[in-house]
């Protein structure tokens, strides 16, 4: 499932499918993308490149692409490939760069950037 919050500029996306369960978060305002997987208990972030990452009003219109043709014509599917390397726990510091929503998903969990 997937809510936008346009006066936020956040959106929250949800994907519910077992082991692969995960929550995201496109913090539009602050400039990141996290994702905390499920199976793995961790958080990984990144930056949003704008000219890669579909802009908040282009977001909607791609999920209302798939959910109507339930193919998403469009060159901007978004797919991100995740490395493991060393992880942090996040610190004040981070919560003021990242924003409250990624603070609220990610705390307590491994950061992976």
């Amino acid at each position: 499932t997937m809510t936008i919050h346009s006066e936020e500029y956040i959106v929250d996306v949800h994907v519910r499918s077992g082991v692969y369960s995960s929550d995201t978060i496109f913090d539009y305002r602050h400039g990141y993308i996290a994702t905390r997987l499920f199976s793995r208990n961790a958080c990984f972030i990144m930056k949003i490149k704008k000219d890669l990452i579909p802009e908040l009003r282009e977001i909607g219109r791609l999920a209302f692409e798939r959910q109507t043709m339930k193919d998403v014509y469009s060159p901007n599917n978004v797919w991100a490939q995740f490395q493991a390397g060393s992880s942090t726990l996040g610190h004040f510091k981070d919560w003021l760069l990242y924003g409250k929503h990624i603070e609220n998903l990610c705390t307590g969990l491994p950061l992976y950037q």
